[in-house]
């Protein structure tokens, strides 16, 4: 790669998305709603957010100024509005290259939302939280048989177990999120798990004086 080309690439931010977009044309120059359109057929939706048209052509015109994608033609037909086709430039096909290698050899800080509400909890009652876990849990078996039937789909085709890979994380970080949400639910139908203002408040207090205390031993 060029120098200016590699500067291009490490310049765009990078995202599932765009990882996504310049995998799909290393396959074959494609018009945007080609892209959209095999996403959806590969079953990629379940890692790539797919469902907003406006955010692709935002993505495919950032790799475009970045010189990672191109545009091949524009085809004209009478049935459909015009459509621009891209293709994979050298600049494109070894940034994703890198993307690949990065991601899978480096794990990097990510922020999904469970978490986040898991670490604020205690803004619910208990039995908001056990009503919750286990509507969550519902959800989760009924995503786990179909992700199981999903691979099942796929092997009867005979696809190589590389293109199963995402899959396959899929499925054993579901498994492994019930199976800590059965004992989360466990624990709160005990009573095990129990929180209230008053138990929470002397934990409050008591970071609150942690707090003056550093104050004046500040400078």
């Amino acid at each position: 790669m060029a120098p200016a080309q590699n500067a291009a690439a490490t310049a765009t931010r990078r995202s599932p998305l765009a990882l996504a977009v310049l995998a799909l044309l290393a396959y074959k120059p494609l018009h945007p709603y080609g892209v959209q359109r095999l996403l959806k057929e590969w079953g990629k939706e379940k890692v790539v957010n797919v469902g907003q048209r406006a955010s692709l052509y935002k993505t495919m015109e950032r790799l475009t100024a970045a010189g990672l994608i191109a545009v091949r033609e524009t085809e004209r037909d009478q049935q459909y509005p015009e459509r621009t086709v891209y293709e994979l430039t050298d600049a494109g096909r070894a940034a994703a290259r890198a993307w690949v290698d990065d991601i899978v050899r480096a794990p990097k800080p990510e922020y999904p939302e469970f978490p986040a509400a898991l670490s604020f909890a205690m803004l619910l009652e208990p039995e908001a939280v056990l009503a919750a876990m286990r509507e969550r849990r519902s959800v989760l078996e009924k995503a786990l048989e179909k992700a199981k039937q999903d691979i099942a789909d796929a092997q009867q085709y005979g696809l190589p177990k590389v293109t199963l890979l995402d899959d396959e994380y899929l499925l054993a970080v579901t498994e492994a999120e019930l199976r800590w949400i059965e004992g989360v639910v466990a624990e709160l139908e005990s009573g095990d798990l129990t929180w209230s203002l008053e138990l929470l408040q002397p934990f409050d207090e008591a970071s609150e004086g942690e707090g003056e205390e550093d104050a004046a031993d500040a400078p």
